[in-house]
């Protein structure tokens, strides 16, 4: 499998936040396979021009970590003999099932995200990515199902950047990758313009918010992904036994991710 990259650094340029998570480095000096396990922003936007690279690329699993509504207004284009799974790693009502009322609800949108709203709003979500029930279970089917491949899979949400984020950042963590190196593999998304930015701008325009107070939900920050980690050592004690009691990712589970995914 070859993975043309274009002079942008783009695999997909219809899909910019698209991008391997092999060539890492971890601690003990092994290395994250490359072309086996992929990060996606939403994937309704494959173009022509990217169906050829996007269809060469191996994948036979793509799991779509979005909501319902979500997938129902923007279904994804899936890989040639490749199949779709629906992991859903967040309860519709906090994932933004309610988004579309808040463009036609000012008033509810200047409650919620004016005066710091946003900054709370996404310290709530990353919180929630670690204990709610249905993360729980999505990220620990996201682990299972990157232990097991064989072939090649991606994992994408709408802006590959937050649910997508903490699933790479999951599986990085569990291979042995470097903290610091984990957050900078989360923050490349602000380079990748993620889609969320069309969105956020028509909330901004219809609810009168101005757009730096939209703009936290719009970026990556490295608090928010300390976030989830601290909340792992609040809740859990630590990370491995968030990974063992939370996710209830299995010894052998663990083995055969690390048998698969390192060099």
């Amino acid at each position: 499998m070859v993975c043309f990259v274009t002079k942008d650094g783009f695999i997909l340029p219809s899909a910019p936040n698209f991008r391997d998570l092999g060539g890492h480095r971890t601690e003990s000096g092994r290395t994250v396979r490359p072309g086996l396990l992929f990060r996606s922003d939403a994937l309704h936007s494959i173009s022509e021009e990217d169906l050829p690279t996007f269809n060469g690329l191996g994948i036979r699993q793509l799991i779509d970590l979005r909501t319902g509504h979500e997938r129902e207004n923007l279904p994804d284009i899936v890989p040639e003999g490749a199949e779709y799974a629906v992991v859903g790693v967040q309860d519709p009502e906090k994932a933004g099932a309610n988004f579309s009322r808040m463009l036609t609800d000012p008033e509810a949108a200047r409650a919620m995200f004016g005066n710091g709203g946003a900054s709370r709003f996404m310290d709530g979500v990353y919180r929630d990515l670690v204990h709610d029930t249905e993360a729980l279970a999505g990220y620990r089917d996201l682990v299972e199902r990157s232990a097991k491949g064989p072939t090649a899979l991606v994992f994408h949400c709408s802006a590959g950047k937050d649910r997508t984020g903490w699933g790479a950042a999951l599986i990085l963590g569990l291979l042995g990758v470097e903290r610091s190196v984990v957050v900078g593999d989360y923050l490349e998304s602000n380079a990748r313009q993620a889609n969320t930015d069309k969105w956020l701008r028509l909330l901004s325009e219809h609810s009168g918010l101005d757009w730096d107070e939209v703009v936290p939900m719009a970026r990556v920050r490295a608090e928010y992904l300390h976030t989830t980690f601290d909340e792992i050592d609040a809740v859990y004690g630590s990370f491995d036994t968030y990974v063992s009691d939370g996710l209830g990712v299995s010894g052998a589970t663990l083995e055969a991710l690390r048998e698969r995914m390192l060099a």
